[in-house]
């Protein structure tokens, strides 16, 4: 299955924003974002002119495809499948993100980011609706039931995970059981309640490919 191996820091230095792709570190001092690093390459004040129309919309597909922890040609899939679905084209890519197993994972705080929710999903360690999946991309159904198998429950990352219900809760569209490793997926989002894509722009991304 083919995925980004490179440096993950370097994908928030280049959208000069943090994505929250290694977790607590994220939050943390070490966090090049807060030092002020510069994006990298050589010399990045020569390449900071004003931005053309197309490097606009290509920078937030870059920044939302890297967010979601996916390559282009998955990302180019889950854009033409919500092309083809009824309603807004950015509301449905949206919704389509929030669905993928990997991601519910990561809202329900079984990892403490998208990229540790793929390896929790790829190493087997997740149910839905009873039935082990491992595919991150699965796409998940309102009333879907998604739990950490028992002999996962205990594992560090997990339960590193968990620590963040106590300070921020749960997404609205999600519910968990207490004392369980278990939630359930009761609806699709709507887009104004995915509060942390606030500031991202993906009708910029519905013109870049409609060229």
């Amino acid at each position: 299955m083919a995925r980004y191996t490179g440096p993950i820091c370097r994908l928030c230095r280049a959208e000069q924003k943090k994505l929250f792709l290694k977790g607590e570190r994220c939050k943390s001092d070490k966090c090049p974002i807060n030092k002020k690093r510069s994006a990298p390459g050589k010399d990045p004040k020569a390449r900071a002119g004003k931005r053309s129309e197309y490097g606009t919309q290509l920078r937030e597909k870059q920044k939302i495809k890297r967010m979601y922890g996916m390559l282009e040609k998955q990302f180019h899939l889950t854009f033409e499948k919500a092309l083809r679905m009824p309603g807004v084209t950015g509301d449905n890519l949206i919704r389509l993100l929030e669905s993928r197993l990997d991601n519910v994972v990561f809202r329900m705080h079984f990892a403490s980011c998208r990229n540790q929710a793929r390896q929790v999903v790829l190493h087997r360690h997740v149910m839905v609706n009873g039935r082990i999946v491992n595919i991150p991309s699965y796409q998940v159904k309102p009333g879907d039931v998604i739990e950490v198998k028992e002999r996962s429950k205990k594992l560090a990352v997990i339960q590193d995970g968990l620590k963040e219900v106590e300070k921020s809760g749960t997404a609205p569209w999600i519910t968990l059981e207490e004392g369980a490793v278990k939630g359930t997926f009761v609806q699709y989002p709507r887009r104004e309640e995915v509060t942390d894509l606030a500031d991202v722009k993906e009708q910029l991304v519905v013109e870049l490919y409609s060229k």
